[in-house]
């Protein structure tokens, strides 16, 4: 569970608000899905609770208890590390060529579980390998020996071989072909029903998200400005940015039906805390937006949404 994350980075003489005052809470078996616009914060985000960098201010917990005091040094050799695993864009660059599959999946195992032998520590890897899919003659292929698919296999069965309560995916099916992304899909779902993993699925492809998710939170310039369960969500947007992102998905039999956003996001880098962030483009937009700040509110049940004026 995430509360309050918050992280900037230096910017000239100012502050870039990458992530601000995010809260988020993933039940075990449970899939989230994350969207929001390149340079929106999503990937920051991901980073921040998989531990791979710091906050700035913020709480983060796994199974309720917190992990945010461990440093990102201590957290990589520590025993909390193989409870969340990630899962890369690029399957390809997320592997090191020199290893086999069998090392590049055994390696974390190695390093986090410490198995008490060779025999052990390979049972443990063809189990995470059957686990996904991955056919044992594949193991002693080098990376690029191995399809696009398979590479996506393998970097999932690293990430699983370690049992983790959370798996985050950033834009797992993004360097993938179509057929490709399907089976990843089907395999994700299979994952967390049969091994109860909770799943942070970060992904621009929104009809992804809407097959493979229970829930979506919408990011905006560094902060969620809406949540809700996903067919909820698509069906009826209560935030006037998921609106123009749910218009703009390609659907058979329509061509164009007029959503359109105007203008450019705002600079992320001390941002006006009186206003609203998306005021500038909001085809709604009024004078109290530019001047009051719209807090995350719960509009109906299981929703929320960051506007002054909810659709």
């Amino acid at each position: 569970m995430a509360s309050g994350l918050t992280k900037t980075f230096p910017a000239g003489r100012g502050r870039l608000y990458a992530v601000e005052g995010v809260d988020l809470a993933i039940a075990p078996g449970e899939a989230v899905g994350l969207v929001g616009e390149s340079g929106c914060g999503k990937s920051t985000l991901a980073r921040l609770i998989a531990r791979l960098i710091d906050f700035d201010r913020g709480e983060l917990k796994l199974d309720g208890a917190p992990i945010g005091g461990i440093s990102v040094s201590r957290f990589a050799a520590s025993p909390e590390r193989a409870r969340v695993q990630m899962a890369f864009q690029d399957p390809a660059a997320s592997l090191n060529p020199r290893f086999t599959a069998f090392e590049a999946i055994a390696d974390p195992v190695r390093v986090l579980l410490r198995p008490p032998s060779r025999a052990a520590l390979a049972a443990r890897v063809f189990a995470a390998a059957e686990q996904v899919g991955l056919a044992s003659a594949l193991l002693s292929r080098l990376p690029h020996q191995l399809s696009g698919g398979e590479k996506a296999r393998v970097g999932l069965a690293r990430a699983m071989a370690v049992e983790p309560r959370l798996l985050i995916l950033d834009e797992p099916t993004a360097a993938l072909d179509v057929s490709v992304q399907a089976m990843v899909l089907q395999l994700l779902a299979r994952l967390r029903r049969e091994a109860g993993v909770a799943l942070l699925f970060v992904s621009h492809d929104l009809h992804a998200v809407r097959l493979l998710c229970d829930r979506v939170l919408v990011m905006y310039n560094g902060q969620i400005v809406e949540t809700g369960p996903a067919d909820a969500v698509f069906a009826a947007p209560r935030h006037p940015y998921m609106r123009a992102l749910v218009s703009a998905m390609p659907r058979i039999g329509v061509v164009d039906d007029g959503e359109r956003l105007h203008g450019e996001p705002p600079s992320p880098v001390d941002p006006d805390p009186r206003a609203c962030r998306f005021a500038g483009r909001c085809p709604a937009a009024q004078e109290r937006c530019a001047n009051e700040p719209p807090p995350l509110r719960t509009v109906e049940q299981r929703r929320e949404a960051r506007c002054h004026l909810p659709l």
